[in-house]
């Protein structure tokens, strides 16, 4: 075991450095020391995160359920407040403990088993990763198309599913997107600081727009459907669980942000005005512009790149696409490519650092064809939403292991430690109890998310995982509270 090289700014002091492993450590994994995501930050980062195509179109998918719009509104504010106070508990451990989400999980999972929650988070990302680079790459064209006439043959032909013009604009974001996360964390914070309120922007005009053009005329009837009490009462429940799931990835990994907050304060004012407050907001403009494009057109438009493609002023258009195209990056960048980076890091910190894991990630999001998982519902369905509830289980259990069982207590420095001594090594790096309770959860989640005999409870999938993963983790567990407890208090910034 060699030891690595101890920063100056670094919150552990020498002693404590001279006890880590480098199979657990680089300066990107280390607890952070620059703590400049203050309250606006992580708000924008929200707004950034939420103001995307998958964004704009939920809450008038929600629609599809056959609910009307009282019951979607309501639904959508008990979902997005359960979402609130999941993303405040992640995000609390996270400014504690100033450690991203592959090392939280050391306590739980062992030294070596967060590898298990980190792959399984980075699998998904990776994924979604690409589909995001995809879509905006479908405004990036639908830009170029407008602007450059001419390059409209180059939207026929091409191979493995794009075209020539669909590569171009393909590659050239991952470019970017590449470019812009290899400057690390704080223009990523810069990043989500404009595009955010920029997207707003847009959406107040083209909201404007869809109102001048539709006389007012705005239709909320999206489905057809007639709902029994029974059957409207079951999908407004399906209505919240959808939100939460939604946002099930970042509820994982937010601390990969809020370890870079100054104050417990900044988190939670941070998620409440990015959160429930601007969610809903952003949810009731989409719903208006989506009611509004049928009167213009004849049809509910839920995609907001088509809806900018076909308005007939040239200025209009290209401000629209860029805008959406940033804002696609920006929540790319934060939802689907800081996660991996971070999870590769921690599964070979000697090789793999925080910026060497985000071009694993983006050749990898090449690799797997994104386009032809998102255009493939059976792929979409089983693979991704098989994956997605693994997610469930591994917050229960890391939460409960934080704050039931730890109370809140790390030993930071121990997660770093891979001796026998260790903290968290627990065996050879693994803590069977955690490895057991999310091996169960995930096998119920999963059975209820993919075999159509349970597709009734398929939308309560997460809440089952993080419920079931929660329960048996706390039951093998409970015994060795005290013991759970450090011996020096977690690295603190209440």
């Amino acid at each position: 075991m060699s030891t690595p090289r101890v920063s100056d700014t670094a919150p552990l002091s020498p002693a404590e450095y001279a006890l880590v492993s480098d199979r657990l450590y680089n300066e990107d994994l280390a607890p952070a020391t620059e703590r400049n995501w203050r309250m606006y930050s992580l708000f924008a980062m929200w707004m950034s995160d939420i103001h995307s195509i998958g964004g704009y179109t939920f809450a008038a998918g929600l629609f599809a359920l056959g609910l009307v719009g009282w019951q979607v509104l309501l639904a959508l504010i008990i979902g997005i407040a359960l979402v609130n106070v999941g993303m405040n508990w992640i995000g609390y451990a996270g400014q504690r403990t100033g450690v991203c989400y592959p090392v939280l999980a050391r306590a739980s999972f062992g030294v070596f088993g967060a590898n298990i929650a980190a792959l399984v988070r980075a699998v998904i990302a990776i994924f979604w990763y690409g589909i995001q680079t995809w879509l905006a790459s479908v405004a990036l064209i639908v830009l170029l198309v407008r602007v450059i006439p001419g390059l409209t043959p180059l939207t026929d032909g091409g191979f493995l599913g794009l075209s020539p013009l669909g590569w171009i604009a393909f590659l050239t974001l991952a470019a970017l997107q590449l470019l812009m996360f290899s400057r690390g964390m704080e223009a990523v914070r810069r990043l989500t600081d404009v595009a955010g309120p920029a997207i707003w922007v847009v959406m107040l005009i083209l909201a404007v727009w869809v109102l001048v053009r539709s006389g007012g005329n705005i239709s909320f009837n999206f489905s057809d459907k007639h709902l029994t009490g029974g059957q409207a009462l079951h999908e407004f429940l399906a209505a919240i669980a959808l939100t939460v799931a939604y946002f099930s990835t970042l509820m994982l990994n937010f601390c990969d942000f809020s370890r870079f907050a100054p104050s417990r304060q900044a988190v939670k004012v941070g998620n409440f005005w990015g959160l429930p407050v601007n969610f809903i907001a952003f949810s009731v403009v989409s719903v208006v512009v989506t009611g509004g494009s049928l009167a213009i057109y004849g049809k509910y438009i839920f995609d907001p790149v088509e809806l900018v493609g076909r308005i007939d002023n040239t200025a209009a258009v290209i401000l629209g696409a860029i805008t959406f195209t940033v804002a696609t990056i920006g929540i790319n960048i934060v939802a689907n490519f800081v996660s991996p980076a971070y999870d590769l890091a921690n599964a070979a910190p000697r090789h793999i650092n925080f910026k060497r894991g985000g071009v694993i990630t983006a050749i990898l999001s090449v690799v797997v064809l994104p386009w032809k998982v998102f255009a493939n519902p059976v792929a979409v369905n089983y693979f991704l939403g098989g994956l997605g509830a693994f997610l469930g289980p591994l917050f229960g259990i890391i939460m409960v292991d934080y704050y039931l069982i730890r109370r809140g207590q790390v030993d930071v420095p121990q997660l770093y430690r891979d001796d026998p001594e260790g903290t968290y090594v627990y065996s050879r790096g693994f803590n069977l109890k955690a490895v057991v309770a999310f091996v169960i959860a995930a096998v119920v989640a999963a059975t209820v998310a993919l075999v159509k005999t349970f597709s009734g409870a398929a939308p309560f999938s997460w809440f089952i995982g993080a419920a079931l993963g929660a329960v048996v983790y706390y039951a093998l567990s409970r015994h060795q509270r005290e013991e759970a407890l450090p011996r020096a208090g977690a690295v603190a910034r209440d």
